[in-house]
């Protein structure tokens, strides 16, 4: 039932204490109890596994969200909401976390799984709560958001909509976006001057693009888009090669604009520049291998297909980079590895090329898959070959790194810094979003 008679910031109560919306933090709160119910029906949270709601608020969608899904987070700010938001929720076993929504720790959510989203996410900050949790990598699996009605269209447009700008490429790149619902001004209190909207958001396959640089990517978009009626050739750096050579590949005219090209062809502008002219191999079947016995003495060599395909056993290097603060960089595995796709793993694994030793390919590892160049490491553990690392006598070795990572996209999409205890707790309890040979790996390396 929709509420009556709301005076501009009237006070609300909760557990018995009024509580004023803070034009300071943008706070509109939803009292339209009907459409808060459909909100929070959108986010499928019947025993989903874990569902996050940032800025709740006066709990108008909590409320519908208790004892729903296996576990409930509530991220408030306002240090007036945060405590009474324990005291009504807390005893019906809802975890209140009082801070800022653009600075929680997503880190601690992997060991979760299914991890979804849903926010009636303030104006002001709206777009840095989004920012935060939904760039890559990131745990969340689904979300919705309700924010204002124009940034909603922007999420969700399309090429050749309006509302289709350097927003919907950057953001469409890693999510596909429905626009579900406009809600008008009269559901919240206060009421805003504009509409809001209902966004869903579900990560696209990343099967779907070729591998490109993300940084550059990012790069071009913005430029194409800081002067929408430009033509690019007048936006962009000089194209390698030339701009006729460019824009054939992309099948547009030289005189193209930013928001004539989809997001795959903004992908394909970026490989251009990149000089990635040829379509992504991912790893090569002919690649040669040492095949090893039960002792770790060579006994022949074959190719990467036949040693995976027979099961045969082989050499493999495992690197953990760890930073001054005691962090490990995990990698997640690129969509073209032959073996564990899209899993997290070691800073950098792979195997051994015909008469390398560890220590060398652990220095060529680290190049070629996160771009650091090395000079030594330390052995930290050696593992027998067995199912528990996909027939592989594996080394793990150590190396310090404290600057920045620049993951090579063929290799590694991207990774983050985790704690020794997050990444324990991720391990203990989901193994299956990991690299057989890394679990193998960090227990050996914790033990």
């Amino acid at each position: 039932m929709r509420s009556k008679g709301l005076g501009h910031r009237q006070p609300r109560i909760i557990s018995g204490q009024e509580v004023t919306p803070r034009k300071s933090m943008g706070q509109n709160f939803l009292v339209d109890e009907e459409i808060a119910r459909w909100i929070a029906d959108q986010i499928e949270p019947d025993n989903a596994g874990f569902v996050v709601e940032p800025g709740p608020g006066l709990g108008a969608m909590t409320q519908h969200l208790v004892g729903r899904p296996q576990k409930l987070l509530l991220i408030e700010k306002d240090n007036q909401l945060a405590p009474e938001l324990v005291k009504k929720y807390g005893p019906q076993g809802v975890e209140v976390q009082h801070a800022d929504a653009t600075q929680v720790d997503l880190r601690e959510w992997y060991r979760h799984g299914d991890v979804r989203v849903i926010g009636n996410l303030p104006y002001s900050v709206g777009g840095e709560i989004l920012k935060h949790m939904l760039t890559p990598p990131t745990p969340v699996k689904s979300a919705v958001f309700m924010l204002q009605k124009e940034v909603c269209q922007r999420l969700a447009a399309k090429l050749g909509e309006d509302s289709y700008g350097g927003l919907s490429v950057l953001v469409q790149r890693d999510w596909d976006v429905e626009l579900l619902r406009i809600i008008p001004p009269e559901a919240f209190n206060p009421k805003p001057k504009v509409d809001s909207a209902i966004v869903r958001m579900t990560p696209r396959d990343p099967r779907t693009l070729p591998v490109y640089d993300r940084k550059l990517f990012e790069k071009l978009v913005r430029m194409g888009f800081s002067q929408r009626r430009k033509q690019l050739k007048n936006l962009l750096p000089p194209a390698p090669g030339s701009w006729e050579g460019l824009t054939e590949s992309l099948g547009m005219p030289v005189t193209m604009r930013a928001e004539e090209l989809s997001v795959l062809q903004w992908v394909n502008l970026a490989r251009w520049y990149e000089e990635r002219q040829t379509a992504d191999a991912g790893q090569k079947a002919s690649e040669i291998f040492d095949v090893v016995n039960e002792r770790n003495e060579v006994i022949g060599q074959k190719t990467r297909g036949e040693v995976h395909a027979q099961g045969l056993l082989h050499r493999a290097v495992h690197v953990f980079l760890i930073n001054k603060r005691g962090d490990v960089f995990l990698q997640m595995r690129s969509h073209l590895k032959d073996v564990s796709p899209l899993k997290w793993d070691s800073s950098a694994a792979g195997h051994l090329d015909v008469g390398e030793s560890y220590a060398a390919c652990a220095i060529r590892e680290v190049h070629e898959e996160v771009g650091i160049e090395i000079t030594g490491t330390e052995l930290a553990a050696q593992l027998p070959a067995g199912e528990h690392t996909d027939h592989e006598f594996v080394e793990l070795h150590i190396a310090r790194h404290n600057g920045p990572v620049r993951c090579l996209p063929e290799e590694v999409p991207y990774g983050e810094w985790f704690s020794p205890e997050q990444i324990t707790a991720w391990v203990t309890k989901r193994p299956q979003d990991f690299a057989k040979g890394f679990v193998t790996c960090w227990k050996a390396y914790v033990k």
